[in-house]
């Protein structure tokens, strides 16, 4: 059976994973596992699930390489993983057929890829830090706006009363704000301080 794995780096409102799933049916994926994570990222939910199914013989594809890892040292023991599986990989048009052994150029051309994957993914690193320090240089605060009294959320205003007139616990207070008690703490300091 081929199954096809989908990843993307940062959410659904910035990322749209639905062109790898779309692209990897196309392919044959009779189904597709997907998932919102780091390629660096060794936890992947998603991936570990798809990997406790796979038996030998199946096939496992992605759209490139960079989407199953950008560690070499990730790659290295997925290859290991697929060989004692005996599992067909696909990344691109790249095929592993770790149902036997590999042969040695495609196992160098898995290695290569999954090497321009961990530079891609340094350089991305590197360019953000870089552009992140430029900012900072320049004066641009980055990060959340500094919360003040006025950016509470109105619920915090409107139930504020009860709470100091003691008719609501610290628990109730943060449910009808909605938030958590550790951020209903940060919000009363800054509305005590005004």
């Amino acid at each position: 059976m081929i199954y096809g794995y989908a990843r993307c780096s940062t959410n659904d409102s910035k990322q749209d994973i639905e062109r790898q799933i779309r692209d990897l049916k196309a392919l044959g994926a009779a189904e597709v596992y997907s998932e919102y994570a780091s390629g660096i990222n060794s936890v992947r939910p998603q991936l570990q699930a798809l990997k406790d199914i796979l038996k030998s013989g199946d096939t496992l594809i992605t759209t490139e390489l960079s989407r199953l890892t950008r560690s070499v040292h990730q790659l290295c023991h997925l290859i290991e993983w697929a060989a004692h599986r005996r599992i067909v990989l696909r990344a691109g048009s790249l095929t592993a057929d770790c149902t036997k052994d590999i042969d040695p150029m495609t196992e160098g051309m898995l290695y290569m890829m999954g090497i321009f994957a961990q530079i891609e993914h340094k350089t991305i690193t590197q360019r953000v830090k870089s552009g992140v320090d430029h900012a900072r240089s320049k004066g641009v605060r980055l990060g959340r706006p500094p919360m003040t009294k006025d950016r509470l959320p109105q619920a915090f205003h409107d139930h504020y009363p009860r709470f100091e007139a003691g008719a609501i616990s610290k628990t109730e207070f943060a449910r009808l704000v909605g938030c958590p008690r550790s951020s209903l703490y940060r919000h009363l300091e800054v509305f005590r301080k005004g």
